[in-house]
């Protein structure tokens, strides 16, 4: 018989281990938190309430905002209830759900970022033929692919990740349930976890960084050849906050994610981890409501409909 331990719960290492700390970090955490469900929100509601923000565009915005919602409640949330707790454990089973909605969340919204770039190639590439290539029904199997494929992707992680044997330790390095930190807890070769993470997982975001790379080109080639400023100002205007979004999401990706595991360094990954699970779901709602006019133009309907309700 091998001489394993069942682990039935985890231990987090949590964002500090300074007692000194714990409130600010509880305090920061919950501003941020709350923040993020009022951006998102505010976004998700301003969409649904305004005809003139029924695009195709404006739709797969509103889907971005609501997989942010759910991106920064599965994570967030648990940061701060271990803040405050002595212990900071969870359970296989909590851990286990906290992965396969993390991933499915993050990979939905590369596939996600990569569909919002198509958008904006048909719109500018090929305007005359938008209405037909990009109607409604396109849109709803868009958006139905992309939470499939997230969620077939989370699903593969997941399950190989959780039929490891662990034993030894159940001390997670981390403030929640990532997959590399919980693979170096197994006993057995996590070798073809991690081949499954570097080819499925690059799979899903090379392949949509791609897809988002050769619309961009297209696009500048477009606009290159638009030979009034204006227009081309107008166009560019409306891929300024998509391409911020996209930077800002898939640079530390690559960093996390593609890379050997035995590269993973706890002092390094903390803060891009911090900046990936909970700064960037706050920031995209910024992102386009500062930098988008419809939606600045849009903001007084939605005070009025608050008012009014």
């Amino acid at each position: 018989m091998k001489n394993e331990t069942l682990v039935t719960e985890f231990v987090l290492s949590g964002l500090s281990s300074n007692p000194t700390l714990q409130l600010p970090l509880f305090l920061l955490c919950s501003f941020i938190y709350i923040v993020t469900l009022l951006g998102n929100l505010m976004i998700f509601g301003l969409i649904r309430i305004t005809p003139g923000l029924h695009t195709p565009m404006y739709f797969f915005l509103m889907n971005l905002s609501f997989i942010d919602v759910l991106y920064s409640s599965s994570i967030t949330p648990n940061i701060m209830a271990n803040i405050l707790s002595e212990t900071k454990t969870i359970s296989v089973t909590a851990c286990a759900i906290q992965m396969f909605l993390f991933i499915d969340l993050v990979s939905s919204e590369a596939m996600l970022l990569a569909v919002m770039a198509y958008d904006r190639y048909v719109a500018i590439c090929k305007p005359l033929h938008y209405t037909i290539l990009i109607n409604k029904g396109t849109c709803i199997r868009l958006v139905c692919s992309v939470y499939t494929a997230g969620c077939f992707n989370s699903l593969i992680h997941t399950c190989a990740a959780f039929t490891l044997p662990f034993c030894r330790s159940n001390i997670i390095n981390h403030f929640y349930c990532d997959i590399i930190p919980i693979l170096k807890l197994s006993c057995k070769d996590t070798y073809l976890n991690d081949m499954l993470l570097f080819v499925v997982a690059g799979f899903f975001e090379v392949g949509s960084f791609l897809c988002i790379v050769i619309s961009y080109t297209f696009i500048i080639f477009a606009l290159c050849n638009i030979g009034s400023s204006r227009s081309r100002i107008k166009s560019l205007s409306t891929c300024v906050s998509h391409f911020t979004c996209v930077a800002l999401f898939y640079c530390p990706a690559f960093f996390t994610y593609l890379r050997p595991n035995s590269a993973y360094a706890v002092d390094q990954d903390w803060m891009v981890s911090v900046f990936y699970t909970v700064i960037i779901p706050m920031l995209n709602p910024m992102i386009y409501s500062l930098r988008n006019q419809d939606v600045k133009q849009a903001l007084p309907r939605i005070q009025r409909y608050s008012v009014g309700g």
